[in-house]
């Protein structure tokens, strides 16, 4: 279907716009850009209570922002949440991370623990991120009887690198520990080093897309080599975790947008998973472009996307009618 109306409609204010650094770097372009990036936000995403916490870590203390729902328990569902940025951007107020945490913990009665890992800038590099994600589903889990969560119903989940993250940190957990989650949810994830090459229909699709929204070859390998502080042939599988071996990985959720081009480490994961006996439910979100949950749930299919991660969390995925979009 063709890029969502809310979204096209606003493309003519990228015109000319070629990087992000040439955004910022002009008053005029970064108004523009913030004008695309802005949405009417008609019913706010829900009040929920929120508190902080740092987790040990081995690169030291792990901030988190921990939401409760208004469902008190022992025995509730939670989410560990890793945001996206390329590995280098984003924090826990940003939509991705905030807007999203809110919702799941209102719709599935969740705790969700948002992570703000640490970011590959500043000679940063993997595997330090990593670190931090493993240490808090740790903490999450070894601690689940004070943050009255069942720990048989904690699910792990990330956006964009948040989802590379994540998908590492069951890795590691399931190998160091023996352990795995009850759910890897991943949205718009990158698992692979090198993108696999898109089919012409993405291809076509793309073309809709402006420069500035795209992730051609070049910078993807040079956002990979900046995470891994050398080139893409020293990443293992929990770096990339399309490297791994994924046999007896939990149920996994991958949620694609349909206009990205890192859509195709999205589906050739969900294959990957499939051969390897994993259980795994790929769903595509139609009209949507990548980092589509920055947007308010107002503007469907966001609404419904939500709904599944939520129903994914707390063990009912059979609630939400699909496809979405």
């Amino acid at each position: 279907m063709p890029v969502h109306p809310a979204i096209a409609s606003r493309f003519h204010l990228l015109e000319g716009i070629t990087s992000f650094p040439e955004a910022f770097g002009d008053p005029a372009l970064r108004r523009r850009l913030e004008e695309f990036e802005s949405h009417d936000v008609v019913t706010p995403p829900p009040a929920v209570a929120t508190r902080t916490a740092e987790v040990p870590g081995p690169h030291g203390p792990v901030p988190v922002r921990v939401y409760e729902p208004d469902e008190a328990g022992t025995a509730r569902p939670c989410l560990v949440w890793m945001h996206g940025g390329a590995f280098r951007m984003g924090d826990l107020d940003m939509h991705e991370a905030d807007w999203t945490a809110r919702q799941v913990a209102a719709r599935a009665g969740a705790v969700v623990v948002s992570v703000d890992y640490r970011l590959a800038v500043g000679g940063v590099t993997y595997p330090v991120p990593h670190d931090d994600v493993v240490a808090a589903v740790r903490w999450v889990r070894d601690g689940a009887d004070a943050l009255g969560v069942d720990p048989s119903r904690i699910s792990v989940g990330g956006a964009s690198a948040g989802g590379n993250l994540a998908a590492g940190a069951a890795l590691r957990l399931r190998d160091d520990d023996g352990w795995l989650p009850a759910n890897l949810v991943l949205v718009y994830a990158v698992a692979h080093a090198v993108l696999p090459p898109a089919r012409d229909e993405l291809d076509a699709l793309m073309a809709e897309v402006p420069a500035l929204l795209r992730f051609p070859p070049e910078e993807r390998r040079g956002t990979t080599e900046n995470y891994l502080g050398g080139p893409v042939g020293r990443a293992d599988g929990y770096a990339m975790p399309a490297s791994a071996d994924l046999a007896g990985l939990c149920p996994v959720l991958l949620l694609n947008a349909e206009y990205d081009d890192l859509r195709t480490s999205g589906e050739a994961f969900a294959a990957q998973l499939a051969r390897a006996g994993v259980d795994v439910r790929q769903v595509l979100a139609r009209g949507l472009l990548h980092g589509f949950l920055n947007l308010p749930a107002d503007l469907e299919p966001v609404d419904r996307a939500l709904d599944l991660l939520a129903a994914v969390v707390a063990g009912q995925p059979e609630r939400v009618v699909l496809p979405v979009g």
